[in-house]
């Protein structure tokens, strides 16, 4: 199981070992598993190397949180992570970085969704491997950013009282999803809440992330993303807004943005086929 350390943590991330392609890496969102990506690894595996870290406190990778800091009520517990042992996207992308070089690879493909979006634009921002961008479902932060609704923010963070650990995943992945995809493909949402139960960040490590995300901000930075970047949301994004799509396109120098009509926040699973074959276009086109 190749691992990386930074800072004493332990970043686990797997490899599909496929074509002799620039290598792929795909970059999770905020506490989901490498489970996210698994229509597109499928898809771009025959072409291309890919790489799957989890992002710190997710799946096999270390929290790296202060050892009593877990054991606390949740009351005690998320006011002391966002002010003081929250993680931050610098360091989620550093931490990206030292996966890149414990891997051997000189340059890669980024491709973020969500919180992974903002990773992969800092990562590009401040190191030297990224030979694209692919931007999913993501914003580049700040006060100038469209934020997450407040019905979504109760639905992610507020959870019925008793719910099972299965009812509360279904209840926080709800706005990520339309409900016609839910209905249609109960038996896929079955599964992707047994794949979340073993793959997903831990409710103190979900926080950390959590603030990581509150204090992200490189609305000012933008124009020192200089790779080939393609940006990919849903119209009918729940969770983060659409318009932040646009605010990226008009921000970085050289993106292309494709919107999918009435697209959710997990757009690429829904619509995975026409999301896998604008990928693999964009890849090629620049590989």
């Amino acid at each position: 199981m190749p691992r990386a350390i930074r800072d004493g943590v332990s970043i686990y991330y797997e490899t599909d070992d496929g074509g002799d392609g620039t290598p792929v890496v795909f970059v999770q969102g905020l506490g989901y598993g490498r489970w996210m990506w698994r229509w597109q690894r499928e898809a771009v595996r025959d072409h291309y190397r890919v790489v799957a870290p989890d992002n710190r406190g997710t799946g096999r990778s270390d929290a790296g949180l202060p050892p009593l800091l877990p054991r606390l009520p949740r009351k005690l517990r998320a006011p002391l992570i966002f002010k003081l042992a929250g993680y931050s996207i610098g360091g989620l992308a550093a931490d990206l970085e030292a996966v890149l070089e414990d891997a051997g690879i000189r340059e890669a493909h980024i491709v973020g969704a969500s919180m992974g979006g903002m990773i992969a634009q800092r990562y590009a921002i401040e190191y030297t491997r990224a030979k694209t961008l692919t931007l999913c479902c993501t914003s580049h932060g700040g006060p100038d950013s469209m934020p997450v609704p407040e019905e979504t923010q109760e639905f992610i963070f507020d959870v019925p009282k008793r719910a099972s650990e299965r009812e509360t995943i279904r209840h926080r992945m709800r706005p990520a999803f339309t409900e016609r995809f839910t209905n249609r493909n109960p038996h896929l949402m079955d599964r992707i809440i047994e794949w979340r139960l073993e793959q997903d960040a831990g409710d103190p490590a979900r926080e950390a992330q959590a603030a990581a995300v509150l204090n992200f901000d490189v609305s000012d930075r933008l124009d020192g993303i200089r790779v080939p970047t393609l940006i990919m949301h849903g119209t009918e994004d729940r969770v983060v807004p659409a318009g932040n799509a646009r605010l990226l396109e008009e921000a970085i120098p050289n993106a292309r943005l494709e919107r999918f009509e009435g697209g959710s926040h997990c757009f690429f699973i829904e619509n995975a086929d026409t999301v896998n074959d604008e990928l693999l276009g964009f890849l090629e086109e620049h590989d």
